[in-house]
């Protein structure tokens, strides 16, 4: 039961907006390995965009006024699969420069899973930038 009293303010702004892509998969050219030299392997890459605080979106449906996540979602890929990189740090690292790059974007959390090097386990990498 909710208590009587004034209604309380509609808010106008949320404290931190979030996009959040969970469990991207693809392939992309990636290690040091004379195997992993050969071609693409599979990797899995997860990514949290933080916004910050914005204003509160309702029965608002212009797309130009928020960080379209297919957007985010085209940057990862185009990232891992521009060319080879020999480091998943030195990969993350590009990632989240290309992240923060996003008008918007006051911090980025990545973490990258490459999910076939080893036969008994999955290895990632994640970094923090920027605000949390």
């Amino acid at each position: 039961m909710r208590p009587e009293g004034p209604a309380a303010a509609p808010q106008r702004f949320n404290n931190r907006q979030v996009i959040h892509l969970q469990g991207l998969r693809f392939k992309a050219n990636l290690g040091i390995l004379d195997f992993e030299r050969t071609g693409p392997q599979p990797i899995q890459v997860d990514a949290e965009v933080n916004l910050g605080a914005l204003p509160i979106v309702a029965r608002d449906a212009d797309i130009g006024r928020v960080l379209d996540y297919r957007r985010v979602r085209a940057a990862i890929i185009d990232e891992c699969t521009a060319e080879h990189t020999d480091l998943v740090e030195a990969l993350v690292g590009k990632l989240c420069n290309r992240l923060m790059s996003m008008a918007g974007v006051v911090g980025v959390r990545v973490k990258l899973t490459k999910l076939e090097i080893f036969p008994d386990c999955e290895v990632a990498v994640s970094a923090e930038t920027g605000q949390w």
